[in-house]
């Protein structure tokens, strides 16, 4: 059960349902056609270049474009994620490269995060217009304004804001912090943002934090969700684990499951020795401080 929720990019909208800010109808419908208008206007006039540097050295690297590019995301203190014009994009990793900043490119032919958006704004927040938030008892995160927000402002017009916004995705998860949240369970096919969450962590004095995944590429199944629950268990994550197994055979079992044995592995006692080296094959040394002597 989340103490609160955060999500990135498209993943607010999941985040806002699982929130209960937003119906499940309604995290569909903004999911759906958003995506609909980005396939129709956006879709190969775009691309997304992950940089492992931070925001402010990202920001030099792309001030010679202007609005051709833009910082879409920021992840962690050396995580940024920038989109814009493919040809920019070359241009920029080609620089990246001479100036030996690691830069690749991400799968996606769109450039959301970007001035390219304000194209579709209208687009979008007519087709949004229907979306009824309503407020949630789970605290709502938003990586837009980097920070807890009433979910009441949830409408169509915060969508689109989400859509072009740069995610503050580093600031909201200081802000967490600094409220006391100390686990963070990324629910995805896969973990991208725990590296990013971790160099928050670390760069944040006294942080205690601990960033888990759930599923990962090529093990969807429910072995490695139970391995992932197990290790937050470990590292103290409450989890209920007469929900995990609700309807199983599952039972608790006393640990050890067999008594300790008591019989040692070395010796008890040693017996007393006369001290005397030549039990050792050597000769008294007749000298106050050695005690034995090998003759060569």
């Amino acid at each position: 059960e989340p103490g609160a929720v955060i999500g990135h990019s498209q993943g607010e909208i999941a985040a806002a349902v699982v929130a209960g800010a937003l119906s499940v109808q309604d995290g569909a419908r903004v999911v759906v056609l958003r995506a609909r208008a980005i396939a129709q206007s956006l879709s190969g006039h775009g691309g997304m270049v992950s940089v492992a540097a931070g925001a402010d050295r990202v920001r030099e690297l792309i001030a010679a474009w202007g609005e051709r590019i833009s910082i879409a995301s920021v992840n962690g203190p050396s995580s940024t994620v920038v989109s814009g014009e493919p040809d920019a994009l070359d241009e920029l990793m080609a620089a990246c490269e001479g100036e030996g900043v690691r830069a690749r490119r991400i799968a996606v032919d769109y450039a959301s995060h970007s001035a390219q958006v304000e194209s579709i704004r209208g687009q979008v927040t007519e087709a949004l217009a229907g979306i009824k938030p309503r407020r949630s008892e789970v605290p709502f995160y938003s990586t837009v304004t980097g920070s807890v927000i009433d979910t009441n402002g949830l409408d169509g017009g915060y969508w689109v804001t989400n859509l072009r916004q740069e995610v503050r995705f580093d600031a909201t998860v200081r802000e967490l912090l600094a409220d006391g949240f100390g686990y963070f369970v990324e629910c995805s096919p896969h973990p991208v943002l725990t590296v990013g969450m971790q160099e928050t962590f670390d760069d944040v004095a006294g942080a205690q934090a601990v960033a888990l995944g759930t599923l990962r590429r090529e093990e969807g199944g429910p072995e490695r969700f139970l391995t992932s629950a197990a290790e937050g268990y470990v590292r103290g994550l409450a989890v209920d684990w007469n929900a995990v197994f609700a309807g199983t055979s599952a039972r608790r079992v006393d640990l050890p499951t067999y008594a300790f044995q008591h019989q040692h592995y070395w010796l008890e006692s040693v017996p007393a020795g006369s001290g005397d080296p030549a039990g050792f094959g050597l000769a008294d040394a007749e000298h106050p401080l050695l005690g034995a002597l090998v003759r060569v």
